[in-house]
């Protein structure tokens, strides 16, 4: 404060001078003239820095100006810190901003943004592809107009967010389920979180599926073994009839017995998701143990073709390959009429990858069931299921098998003419 009214008051004294000159020389006149001119000078120097300031402000680089000399310098400089100051602050807000826009675009959920309308300020890519929106497009609008689900209109019209709400046959498709719920911010703004449960929904209706299929796979025989025992009990019946019984009781027993150890051979697979071991398998005697189990079960009413065209072994879990090995080869033989062939093979491609193939001439089946087979008690046609003997599970235990080697299970089937099915193993399970 001390220099500015320095600054006035010597300002004050040279006007003052130049006046007292002028009068003594020229007259009073220019002796006006005088002090008006010395007055003028800052006026016009601060004019200069007004316009120069004002050039810069509107080019928005006051802090690439020059500084000019005397008062205005510090008033310059400090304008200028100020300017950079700001700048900072804003950047660093505008750095943070988009950081959160990146983990909110990076979440696996979808988020919205709703004002105190339900207008859209903000959605993500997820959201977007979740509700078929348009940020761009739909910036604005408020969601019920563009979420027209009933159930959706009353959830957000209730205002009552602790539970969410699961809406159902959503996306393009039509095939998403949907988790969302309602987070209050702010003055009466919420966030709306998105959740895809699709493959939760999904497990659920498996296990559901299973628990219903595993029961109506042991009612029957327990039916059939409590009916039979009721017979023997209240029927004075004679020894044949007996026996007979007996021998249907031991087949449901056995049926039994069979479910239970494919259920926990596939509970076991299930829960072991580490790969197969590199242990050498040796196919040829791995074929005959398969042999042997196909003409048990055929007994004689196939003709049974089994071929090893490459001698070579495969790395693996031998007890798991047997088992793949024998139900592809019994599904095979349980399907395939009397007098029909069934053919398993043992081959190496021209990629160097190993191959167990089964064909059949059975009845084959349709396309739409084929992406099916390997769900647990997927039957393609259930009126046969009895009479074939399978647990229903035999394929999702191959598909499990398959998975713990690194192998792939291809399916190749012509209706009336019969099937193919297909295991190949990477070839760097194969040995010479």
């Amino acid at each position: 404060m001390l220099s500015v009214l320095t600054r006035f008051i010597t300002l004050l004294c040279l006007a003052f001078l130049a006046a007292y000159i002028a009068l003594a020389n020229w007259g009073a006149d220019f002796a006006i003239a005088a002090g008006m001119a010395v007055l003028s000078v800052p006026l016009v120097y601060s004019y200069i820095n007004l316009a120069r300031l004002r050039k810069y402000v509107l080019q928005d680089a006051v802090e690439n100006m020059p500084l000019p000399s005397g008062f205005w310098e510090e008033v310059f400089f400090r304008l200028q810190r100020l300017v950079r100051n700001l700048k900072q602050e804003i950047r660093t807000v505008e750095k943070q901003h988009d950081r959160f826009i990146e983990a909110f675009q990076a979440s696996p959920n979808g988020i919205l943004m709703l004002d105190d309308q339900d207008q859209i300020e903000w959605c993500n890519e997820i959201a977007e592809r979740f509700f078929g929106l348009n940020f761009k497009r739909d910036a604005l609008q408020r969601i019920n107009f563009l979420i027209r689900r009933p159930e959706f209109i009353q959830y957000l019209n209730r205002r009552q967010f602790e539970d969410p709400l699961l809406l159902e046959r959503m996306g393009a498709d039509a095939n998403l389920s949907l988790m969302i719920q309602a987070f209050p911010f702010g003055q009466k703004r919420h966030l709306l979180l998105v959740q895809d449960v699709t493959d939760l929904q999904k497990a659920d209706a498996m296990r559901r599926d299973f628990v219903a299929n595993v029961s109506h796979e042991m009612r029957t025989p327990i039916t059939v073994l409590m009916g039979f025992l009721e017979t023997i009990q209240s029927l004075d019946i004679d020894k044949q009839q007996r026996d007979q019984y007996f021998d249907m009781m031991m087949s449901q027993a056995q049926r039994m017995k069979s479910l239970v150890e494919d259920l926990l051979t596939l509970a076991n697979l299930e829960a072991n998701t580490l790969p197969a071991p590199l242990q050498e398998i040796k196919i040829d005697t791995l074929m005959a143990l398969v042999r042997n189990d196909a003409e048990a079960l055929s007994q004689g009413r196939h003709a049974l073709n089994f071929e090893i065209s490459t001698p070579c072994n495969l790395m693996g879990e031998e007890r798991e390959i047997l088992s793949a090995f024998s139900n592809l080869v019994s599904n095979a033989i349980r399907y395939t009429p009397d007098i029909g062939a069934v053919t398993a093979k043992w081959s190496v491609n021209s990629q160097g990858s190993g191959e167990f193939s089964v064909t059949d001439t059975g009845p084959g089946i349709a396309s739409e069931h084929l992406s099916r087979l390997t769900e647990r008690f997927y039957r393609v046609d259930r009126s046969r299921s009895r009479d074939t003997g399978g647990t229903g599970l035999g394929l999702a235990i191959v598909k499990h098998i398959a998975n713990r080697h690194q192998a792939q299970l291809l399916i190749e089937s012509t209706p009336g003419k019969g099937s193919t099915f297909t295991l190949r193993f990477p070839k760097d399970r194969i040995t010479s």
